[in-house]
């Protein structure tokens, strides 16, 4: 099992981005996840929130081996051929160790805040299948066409292509069985949800039928949650212990109220239990 840490960058100086990423790749974490907005989605009032994606490019020059992401990248705040420009560009700075995960994104309050358009559910998700299908046409560097509900390529090209190959892992977030589930077996790398042991049994089962339908290996979809490092280590071992049994190949761990003290006794003590 492998572990990442979600700082979130919102409310907090640069800086300490930067330093809590430093300090999570020092205790062995495998990845480091932003998220992707651009107002703080958690506490009272105004406060710092840095852009994702140019953060990932900072973190990229600052960091050595810690993996970068964002949990997730809402597609409605980049045109699909801007992303895969960034994405590249970060997977490069990187120097492969860009995780780049996608979602429909759902803040409106966000989107009229700042004038950016928020379709209806559907056409989201009609833009993130658009999304998928042209991040990875683009990532082949070659010339290709597409086109899409909402979105079109017209003999398009973009070099360099990504130094992980054929492209960056892909992360698809969410659970529903209409339109999530059958993006994720057909492109994701890592499925990344939530829910009670019985719900992620069923939802994985689902996965699989669906990856097979599609001509995957069910198995090459890795299975990613979160796990909360606020609760008595116990209980914090017991979930983990779940999610491993229920195949969770990835837990994002949340950064804690607890600061980094808490961290790194989850460092110390639990995770070389599970670190794969």
């Amino acid at each position: 099992m492998r572990f990442g840490i979600d700082v979130a960058q919102q409310r907090m100086e640069f800086g300490e981005v930067v330093e809590r990423v430093r300090f999570s790749e020092a205790l062995g974490f495998d990845g480091a996840w932003g998220f992707d907005h651009f107002v703080p989605m958690y506490g009272e009032g105004p406060g710092n929130c840095f852009e994702g994606m140019t953060t990932l490019a900072a973190l990229a020059s600052a960091t050595t081996t810690i993996r970068l992401g964002l949990l997730v990248t809402g597609v409605t705040y980049r045109h699909p051929s801007v992303l895969a420009a960034q994405a590249v560009t970060v997977d490069h700075a990187s120097r492969g160790r860009l995780e780049l995960a996608l979602g429909a994104a759902w803040y409106g309050a966000e989107h009229g805040q700042l004038g950016i358009e928020f379709p209806s559910t559907g056409h989201r998700f009609d833009r993130l299948e658009d999304c998928l299908e042209m991040l990875t046409r683009l990532f082949t560097g070659e010339v290709v066409s597409y086109r899409g509900t909402h979105f079109t390529l017209d003999s398009a090209q973009m070099r360099p292509v990504p130094v992980q190959r054929p492209h960056p892992p892909i992360w698809i977030g969410g659970s529903g069985r209409r339109r999530t589930l059958p993006l994720v077996a057909r492109f994701a790398d890592v499925w990344h949800t939530f829910g009670s042991p019985e719900q992620l049994r069923a939802l994985s089962a689902e996965v699989d039928r669906l990856a097979e339908a599609a001509g995957r290996d069910p198995a090459s979809i890795v299975r990613a949650s979160s796990l909360s490092l606020s609760e008595p280590w116990d209980e914090v071992r017991r979930q983990a212990d779940t999610m491993r049994d229920l195949g969770i190949g990835y837990l994002v761990c949340m950064w804690p109220s607890e600061g980094r003290v808490r961290v790194e006794e989850f460092a110390a003590a639990v995770m070389p239990k599970f670190a794969s």
